[in-house]
């Protein structure tokens, strides 16, 4: 079967090689003649135009003058053979040395005719309307005093250049059969000789191109062939011995790759998605659809594009950090971009390695926030009792009056400022990991910690006239918690509540147990805060009205450190709120399996 279809290929490629040949020769010869012929044509019949154009354009200038040019023209025609047809300036036919002028409809679409009214020589080949067949039209514009006033048209018909045109393809065609016949002959020869012994190279190269590369070729031509034989068995031995390398190589670097904590992403020189290990499929949500995509539809990012376009253009790793969203959740990826080299160092991919460094990023953006609240909360106690220290030493302290008030507001500071190191120092201390392994949960009763809780902020809520009260659906009500803690984040969210709410006001402390889970509510009739900073007043150092929370003498770290607490705890915290209706705060715990 191959040995016929190479057989048939070479038949067909020394035809075809002929065939090409003959005819980009015959084409050129037809195509030379044509050209050559109607470009003759075209500068004698423009020389006569050239010649009536002088004869008339006196003519052109007047309705008595345009009357006698058609007889003119009639006559002029006997003696040289092209038919001459006269148009002015718009369209109409004034004369035709074979048709009746009157009869003829307007010329001036005709290209040749638009293209002399436009001031240029113009020739056209199409068919005549009036005489069925193809003609050669050459035009030029009719000058007086420099002003276009009418064309002058000769035709000539193409049927002697056409008959000629057609005795030399008929002899092309002659010639190409010929010669494909001998072709055929000299090929069949040829292709016979060539292709017998190759019956066994290919139906053992196929075997081998199967898999089997145990198999050799054995044949004795004492030609290139036996040659060929033996090229293909050392190559078989080597091909054997490279594959196994390549298998037990391509399985360690695929277990190596599958079993990476970061994702990598191989990409083509064009940018797109061509493999993902299984991290990388599992972060970015990577289809097999997507494979082949761009890695800006697969990533989302413009940004990594042009990391990729800057490391195949200069051909050198490159180290970004890229932000970007996945499934509504920011995150941070530390990229390693490496171009991978092909033959002659062509760039053929880009390998990329994406760190997630979300956790870190988060960190330091955190530790920044914390270190620039807490200058700023500790610089406004601080300049004030240097300035109110100042004032007292600029001879303040000779004023009694003043002097009290000065010390009276240096001291507050102070102590703003002592509740606020505290607390810092609480919240280090709470993300000490060895303190945290120290406290361990058990089983604590909700209504003692609130009436604990109660009863220290009694000072606070009694001198503002606030009514406090407890409620729980039962007595023996048990959380797994820390009863510190636990106490701490009461009394937090106790004191908030205090500040914010009304002398007068109301707040009610109450339990419940819920789907083995225990719920503790701090509810206030208190200001309340606006809906646009529910989702921040957790956030440490927040406050929703800075200046009135300084004037309560809140540090903004109290409600911090009571979710960071509860979720210690293995809890959450909610807030539901209305403005000038008040604040209520709910606090979820696991419930003890063992109430007592």
């Amino acid at each position: 079967m191959f040995v016929r279809n190479l057989r048939n290929r070479l038949v067909a490629l020394f035809l075809l090689l002929i065939l090409f040949t003959l005819t980009a020769l015959g084409s050129y010869i037809l195509w030379y003649f044509y050209q050559h012929n109607i470009a003759s044509l075209n500068a004698a019949m423009l020389s006569q135009g050239k010649i009536i154009e002088e004869l008339i354009n006196r003519d052109m200038s007047g309705p008595i003058q345009k009357a006698q040019i058609d007889e003119k023209i009639k006559e002029l025609s006997s003696r040289i053979d092209l038919r001459v047809t006269i148009i002015d300036a718009t369209g109409t036919v004034i004369a035709d040395s074979q048709q009746n002028p009157a009869l003829m409809e307007n010329h001036g679409d005709r290209p040749e005719i638009a293209a002399a009214l436009a001031g240029d020589n113009s020739y056209n080949i199409r068919k005549s309307a009036t005489q069925e067949r193809s003609l050669l039209y050459v035009s030029t514009p009719v000058l007086f005093h420099n002003e276009i006033t009418g064309v002058v048209r000769v035709a000539m018909p193409l049927d002697h250049v056409d008959a000629g045109y057609r005795k030399i393809l008929s002899a092309l065609l002659i010639a190409s059969l010929l010669t494909s016949l001998v072709a055929i002959f000299f090929s069949l020869t040829f292709a016979h000789r060539f292709t017998r012994p190759l019956g066994q190279v290919i139906n053992t190269a196929n075997e081998i191109a199967e898999g089997d590369l145990s198999k050799r070729v054995y044949i004795k031509t004492g030609d290139e062939l036996e040659i060929l034989a033996h090229a293909i068995n050392n190559l078989t031995s080597s091909l054997e011995d490279k594959v196994n390398d390549i298998v037990a190589q391509n399985r360690k670097l695929e277990l190596i790759l599958e079993n990476m904590g970061d994702a990598v992403i191989l990409m083509d020189r064009f940018g797109r998605v061509t493999t993902a290990n299984k991290t990388a499929v599992a972060v970015f949500g990577i289809t097999e659809e997507m494979l082949g995509m761009h890695n800006i539809q697969v990533i989302g990012n413009s940004l990594l594009d042009q990391a990729v376009q800057a490391a195949i253009n200069r051909k050198e790793g490159r180290l970004i950090d890229l932000k970007t969203n996945i499934h509504g959740m920011k995150r941070v990826f530390q990229v390693f971009l490496a171009p991978i080299t092909a033959a002659e160092k062509d760039i053929s991919g880009v390998l990329g390695v994406f760190h997630d460094i979300t956790t870190l990023q988060n960190l330091h953006d955190r530790q920044a926030d914390f270190v620039a609240n807490a200058s700023h909360e500790l610089a406004t106690p601080l300049t004030a009792i240097k300035g109110f220290a100042e004032t007292l030493l600029d001879g303040a302290l000779a004023q009694p009056e003043l002097s009290e008030k000065f010390v009276r507001i240096i001291y507050d500071e102070a102590d703003r400022m002592h509740r606020l190191i505290q607390d810092l120092l609480q919240l280090a201390r709470l993300n000490a990991q060895e303190y945290r392994e120290q406290i361990k949960l058990e089983q604590v009763l909700v209504e003692p910690v609130l009436t604990a809780a109660k009863q220290d902020m009694a000072p606070r809520w009694q001198q503002k006239n606030q009514l406090v009260s407890i409620a729980s659906d039962q007595d023996d009500l048990a959380a797994i918690a820390h009863p510190d803690w636990l106490k701490q984040v009461i009394a937090n969210l106790l004191e908030n509540s205090i500040k914010y709410t009304p002398a007068g006001g109301k707040i009610t402390l109450q339990a419940w147990h819920s789907n083995d889970q225990v719920k503790i509510s701090v509810k206030d009739s208190g200001i309340g805060i606006p809906a646009k900073d529910l989702p921040l007043i957790f956030d440490r150092f927040y406050r929703v009205d800075r200046a009135r929370a300084r004037t309560a003498g809140g540090t903004g770290l109290g409600l911090a450190i009571a979710k960071f607490i509860v979720e210690m705890l293995g809890g959450r915290i909610e807030v539901e709120s209305v403005v000038d209706v008040g604040t209520t705060f709910i606090i979820t715990l696991p419930a003890s399996e063992k109430r007592s």
